[in-house]
């Protein structure tokens, strides 16, 4: 498509509305995920549940999550963000307005997964609103913008909804949590727009079609890369937010629980702060993304072990600095997006992107599950009766993934960087130069995006 037929500017006010009303939706959402956080006691009281069952909440939300990612990137290809957001809206607000009236284990079960289900169209949806309204170079601040300021949603859980379950309980807290989806419904449907040019209809795909482009998309090595650079530092935020570490904090390490809610909204504080450096180092070295990635994830490891071997309760700094260092790899876990616009033509973009967005669900729901088994194994009386050296050895199951990770980013970066080489000469030493790269469009109807 030329140049002159776009109808909306790249980059300019009408694409900052459409960022907001679409980023306030993945606010939304992350608050909807976080939720249990600060309501995992609350919920194993209510429903009469131990770890094992806690731990199922979470890691069934994230297997819907996780298992979606690629229809819904196959739906974002052909419907576009609009609709996407719009169906993961109801989505939520079902979900969470079912949760708040659930007295049952296995009704609040089906709740979590309807809003796993909601959750997972939300993200990639608000990523491929960036790709297609900014600048080349804008897209990777913005892309950490949109992480980090969506991270507000876990500040959100962390202290209002704690004090709204404690003051109003559960059913009014949830069910108000619940209306905040019908105003956001109302907002996508009259400001979002899926692109600056003009309306497309639906491309339809045949099934024997589809299979073959997401083989080529899995196929691509610089899928996979971005994959595993989602995988690697995300998931242990992912778990200390969403479920063990308000009980490590408190039951494990004898916190308050206002000392406690206060250490994840000052983890969350850190992941905006952090997701600014790291998208300017990512928009500086293009090159090094990988390496970036690694560097956050040997700086978690090496601060959890400081933690787990420390003689008894650890002092309040070091949780500080736990929090805030564990928080670093929400944004590290943004470059594997990054890195897939580099790999990956933008008709294919939102099929790459759901299958980057599954690793670091994955490794979340695995290491959830595994803490659970640990803590039941080790203790089968209950919640009640874990004390800190329980918790010490479940949460070292995290080292397995942050070892598994770290092979496999640097395997896929060689191949993927062999695989650009041959397919694009020139472009891995444009990247060494700090210039960035996207990947051409297979479809040749739109004009090159902007890069200045």
């Amino acid at each position: 498509m030329a140049e002159h037929e776009r109808v909306h500017d790249v980059g300019g006010r009408r694409a900052w509305l459409i960022w907001a009303v679409a980023l306030s939706v993945y606010v939304l959402a992350v608050f909807n995920r976080s939720s249990l956080g600060v309501a995992g006691l609350l919920a194993a009281d209510r429903f009469q549940i131990a770890a094992t069952q806690l731990a199922f909440f979470t890691v069934l939300q994230l297997i819907v999550y996780a298992g979606l990612q690629v229809p819904v990137g196959v739906l974002l290809d052909r419907y576009g963000s609009r609709a996407m957001l719009l169906s993961g809206l109801v989505l939520l607000t079902a979900g969470q307005l079912v949760f708040a009236f659930s007295t049952s284990f296995p009704m609040a079960v089906l709740a979590r997964a309807v809003l796993g289900a909601g959750d997972a169209m939300v993200f990639v949806s608000v990523l491929r609103l960036v790709t297609a309204w900014f600048l080349v170079r804008q897209a990777p601040m913005v892309t950490q913008l949109t992480g980090q300021i969506g991270q507000m949603g876990a500040i959100i859980a962390a202290a209002p909804l704690s004090f709204a379950l404690h003051e109003l309980g559960w059913t009014k807290a949830f069910g108000f949590a619940s209306s905040l989806g019908v105003v956001l419904l109302v907002a996508v449907a009259f400001v979002v727009k899926d692109s600056p040019y003009p309306r497309k209809e639906p491309v339809r795909i045949k099934m024997r079609a589809l299979a073959r482009v997401l083989r080529s998309v899995w196929g691509n090595p610089g899928t996979r890369l971005g994959m595993w650079n989602h995988f690697t530092p995300q998931f242990s935020a992912t778990v200390f937010a969403l479920i063990w570490g308000y009980p490590f904090l408190v039951s494990g390490e004898g916190l308050s629980s206002e000392t406690a809610s206060v250490l994840l909204m000052v983890m969350t504080g850190w992941i905006v702060v952090s997701g600014l450096v790291l998208g300017r180092l990512v928009g500086m070295l293009p090159f090094y993304r990988s390496w970036i990635v690694i560097t956050v994830v040997l700086s978690i490891a090496a601060v959890w072990t400081v933690v787990l071997l420390w003689p008894g309760r650890a002092p309040l700094w070091l949780l500080v600095v736990l929090v805030c260092v564990t928080g670093s790899g929400g944004p590290a876990s943004m470059i594997g997006f990054d890195l897939a616009r580099s790999f990956t033509p933008d008709d294919r973009l939102g099929r790459a992107t759901g299958m980057v967005n599954v690793g670091g669900f994955v490794a979340s729901l695995l290491t959830i599950a595994l803490i659970g088994i640990v803590l039941d194994l080790r203790e089968p009386g209950g919640m009640a009766e874990y004390g800190l050296d329980d918790y010490k050895a479940a949460m070292s199951v995290q080292y397995l993934f942050w070892t598994l990770g770290v092979v496999q980013i640097l395997r896929y970066r060689r191949k993927g960087l062999r695989h650009l080489e041959r397919e694009h000469p020139g472009a891995i030493e444009s990247m060494r130069r700090g210039d960035p790269f996207v990947y051409p469009s297979d479809n040749g109807d739109e004009a090159p995006r902007q890069t200045l």
